[in-house]
């Protein structure tokens, strides 16, 4: 009986394995994705610099994000993918950020946070993203907590200077939508 069990054992894991090694020699291929929904998880780097993102759904790639300024004004992400790049217009959701509508500040902890979300038009793309289409819905958000003066009049009270540094913080961007090459 315990023979028994350990070949149903080995055959499914063989089988696991056989299954996963096609689904990941398939992935692996050059072919222009089909297009469809997708979901896009971003973790920002610090001070705007590369982040993490992460695609799935229609495209399943994984690489490092970093926003860029046009001359026009618009404000642009580009992710580097392992397959190619993917431009997206940040101009929407970065005029959200900066108005701060959505923002929630107390004082009396000294915390910050602010989520929006608003539509981002797909530019281009290069390899096997070349000629991508689509919009993706994104949600920034992101929260802190700020420093507090350590001596003085304010001693105690939540430093709101510009210049004050984060006790701690975090942030991320989600996003989903429909592609198309």
């Amino acid at each position: 009986m315990r023979l028994a069990k350990t070949t149903v054992g080995v055959t499914g894991l063989l089988a696991c394995l056989i299954v996963g090694a096609s689904v990941a020699l398939g992935a692996g291929s050059s072919a222009t994705p089909a297009g469809g929904r997708i979901q896009l998880f971003v973790q920002p780097g610090n001070g705007q610099g590369k982040g993490k993102i992460l695609f799935t759904g229609a495209v399943g790639d994984y690489g490092s994000s970093s926003p860029t300024e046009s001359s026009g004004g618009k404000k642009f992400g580009v992710a580097t993918l392992k397959k190619g790049t993917i431009t997206i217009d940040l101009t929407a959701i970065s005029a959200k950020v900066n108005k701060g509508s959505g923002a929630i500040f107390d004082a009396a902890t000294c915390t910050f946070s602010l989520s929006e979300t608003a539509p981002a038009p797909i530019v281009s793309g290069t390899g096997a993203y070349a000629g991508i289409q689509g919009t993706i819905r994104l949600t920034e958000t992101f929260g802190f907590i700020g420093s507090r003066y350590k001596s003085g009049p304010k001693k105690g009270n939540c430093n709101q200077s510009n210049n004050a540094p984060a006790v701690a913080q975090m942030g991320f961007v989600y996003g989903s939508g429909t592609v198309s090459f």
